[in-house]
């Protein structure tokens, strides 16, 4: 049985909600969509910012149902849902890319401390069944099978050096990004200042990831 809300009450919640559409957290999201798209390795989770949005599409979709036992106008209506579509869409992609990222650089990400820590808990908790399902699935499948010399699942055999079977992120690639500010060579990692001088704002630039980690971790810099 649905109960009605007094004109008061709808009118706060709407209140809320517009002021909740005002902030800058969708424009936030989709900043760090496009960075985590864009970047070769996986960057820091966003815990405060996904927890916001999931805030405002939960009290979205609550006036949205109020809207609806109100009868309000249809075109209200669909612009609510326009917005809730909008934040659930960049929320999804930016845990989906996450999680691609997880899968393709799964032992690499586990065995580096870095990358271990810019996980949620969750993801944490994902990476690290994927890799016993996977390892028990490699080992009953093919190694189990091969020369006590070539049972391992991160390396070729054991004469390597290095976990030469696991994938890592290329840090070496190119990409386009645009400074927020000015950024002086100072800004970025001294082992590179031969390479990049500076970086005007919001000038695009086509330059090899790792030179600009430093300020793209600091906010600093957008990937495009």
């Amino acid at each position: 049985m649905s109960t009605s809300r007094s004109e008061p009450e709808l009118s706060g919640l709407v209140d809320d909600y517009e002021t909740l559409i005002s902030t800058t957290d969708v424009e936030l999201m989709k900043r760090a969509w496009r960075n985590e798209k864009a970047a070769p390795e996986i960057l820091q989770y966003e815990a405060d910012l996904v927890h916001r949005i999931k805030g405002q599409i939960e009290l979205a979709e609550s006036n949205v149902e109020v809207f609806k036992a109100e009868r309000k106008d249809a075109l209200t209506v669909s612009l609510y849902e326009m917005d809730v579509d909008r934040a659930h869409f960049l929320l999804r992609s930016y845990l989906r890319i996450r999680l691609q990222k997880i899968g393709k650089y799964l032992f690499h990400i586990l065995k580096t401390d870095e990358y271990v820590n810019r996980l949620s808990e969750a993801e944490r908790a994902f990476a690290r069944r994927c890799t016993d399902d996977l390892g028990n699935h490699l080992d009953e499948t093919v190694l189990s099978k091969l020369p006590d010399n070539y049972q391992s699942v991160l390396k070729q055999s054991v004469t390597s050096e290095e976990d030469d079977m696991v994938p890592a992120p290329r840090l070496d690639a190119f990409i386009i990004c645009k400074a927020n500010q000015y950024i002086p060579g100072s800004d970025f990692e001294p082992e590179y200042s031969s390479e990049i001088a500076e970086m005007e704002r919001d000038l695009l630039t086509f330059i090899c990831y790792k030179f600009i980690k430093k300020p793209l971790e600091q906010g600093k810099i957008d990937l495009v």
